[in-house]
């Protein structure tokens, strides 16, 4: 291992029960020859951390020891293993936090995704980026450039779902399309729309906070579900003949059968988010009368490169997505504010060396 000056001893946030996190010293990670050691500086806190923060468990995965939560992150290399050429100490990197076998059919066939012995951080067993330190294998860490920040390279995680979600539906310029949920998923699929070359990016929220911010992603229209109906006013800006594609990222039940109401005939419809429960009735008449094509989105597969381009180039302010900043001493208390007060933040930023 080619070593910057590394400590053998780091501090980590390590959750022991729900909304319990205590802060301990544990060794710093050892590194094969494949891997870089990467100083964490800065971690974006995401729903699904804060529903294992809440309920100890998504599905199959269930958190049954100590864990360590955070998995969208960025920071410096501070070692590399002995077969690495690419990375050297110092250099700034965007970390994908899925670690796939390489070998198995859906890696071969590009759908890297889908293999069943990823290692993704903080999808138990596996800890995530709530760490000062952290070890990954050299073909998941990747460069940015001086001019994008390390809270904006942490967001090309969120960023990547969006990309995945436009490939999969086959956005193309000038396509009509409605996301339903501006958490930070939504607002960064916002952006990968805008990205993509969408005409008119209708999108639907309860809060105005989001629907500001999505607004200044480059939404063209935001609709405040309290007040009004999302497929009315959809069907109302699009001259009554629905969108092209919709895409759902929300994971709430009635905000899919409302995408899916404004779809366009041969349109398309994308379920990014994933609801509490596994069935929920939908509109099965409307969907073979119309031909709706629906595509499930799991997380994402060769987009960080892509992504990387896309928010040095400015396309969309990011920014001003930041709205709370923490240290990794008040890891709890970030979460707790993700948690409670979805009114006031958008996205909360852990810094665990500060």
């Amino acid at each position: 291992m080619l070593k910057n000056t590394v400590p053998q001893t780091m501090k980590a946030a390590v959750m022991h029960s729900p909304r319990k996190i205590n802060i301990e010293t544990l060794p710093v990670p050892e590194i094969n020859p494949d891997e870089v050691l990467i100083k964490v500086i800065a971690v974006g806190i995401c729903g699904s951390d804060l529903h294992y923060y809440t309920h100890g468990k998504i599905g199959k995965y269930v958190v049954e020891k100590p864990f360590i939560l955070g998995h969208e992150c960025a920071g410096d290399i501070a070692a590399v293993g002995s077969d690495v050429k690419e990375f050297k100490a110092g250099d700034r990197v965007a970390i994908e936090p899925g670690v796939t076998c390489g070998h198995c059919e859906a890696c071969k066939e590009g759908r890297y995704n889908l293999c069943p012995d990823v290692q993704f951080l903080a999808t138990p067993p596996v800890d995530g980026a709530f760490v000062q330190y952290i070890k990954i294998r050299k073909d998941f860490v990747f460069p940015i450039p001086d001019t994008l920040s390390y809270e904006e390279a942490a967001l090309i995680e969120p960023f990547s779902v969006g990309i995945h979600a436009a490939n999969r539906t086959k956005l193309q310029p000038g396509s009509t399309i409605a996301i339903m949920g501006m958490g930070p998923v939504g607002l960064m699929a916002v952006a990968a729309a805008k990205a993509f070359g969408a005409g008119n990016i209708i999108v639907t929220d309860l809060e105005p906070l989001r629907l500001d911010a999505a607004k200044q992603m480059g939404a063209t229209h935001a609709i405040n579900i309290r007040d009004q109906d999302p497929v009315k006013e959809i069907r109302k800006l699009t001259n009554n003949k629905g969108v092209d594609v919709a895409w759902e990222t929300a994971g709430n039940p009635s905000a899919l059968q409302s995408a899916l109401a404004s779809v366009r005939r041969g349109g398309k419809l994308a379920i990014v988010g994933l609801p509490a429960q596994n069935d929920i009735p939908l509109n099965v008449p409307f969907i073979a009368d119309n031909e709706i094509d629906i595509s499930g989105i799991f997380r994402y597969a060769n987009t960080y490169p892509k992504g990387i381009n896309f928010l040095a180039s400015g396309i969309a302010d990011t920014k001003n997505l930041i709205t709370d900043k923490y240290s990794l001493e008040e890891a709890q208390e970030a979460m707790e504010r993700a948690l409670n007060y979805k009114n006031e933040c958008l996205k909360v930023v852990v810094y665990p060396n500060r």
